[in-house]
């Protein structure tokens, strides 16, 4: 089954024709408001070169966990 969503308000235009799984290999700076610069400091700070690097990232995935967690856990 084809899969579309419209990820435009999150891509710069160079990427919005972008298939989903040539997305995952885009550098970090193809999302919408992450400069060039911004995307060398998360390489250089966490090896981040890729939006599935970004994804897959451990303190990405550990800040997203806690963050639904807390809103299940509050009272």
């Amino acid at each position: 089954m084809a899969v579309t969503v419209n990820l435009n308000a999150v891509l710069d235009p160079p990427y919005q024709s972008s298939s989903l799984t040539d997305l995952v290999d885009a550098p970090v700076h193809a999302l919408s408001g992450v400069s060039e610069e911004e995307a060398a400091g998360l390489e250089q700070a966490f090896g981040i070169r890729t939006i599935g690097d970004l994804a897959a990232n451990t303190f990405v995935r550990a800040a997203v966990a806690i963050t639904e967690l807390a809103k299940v856990a509050a009272p």
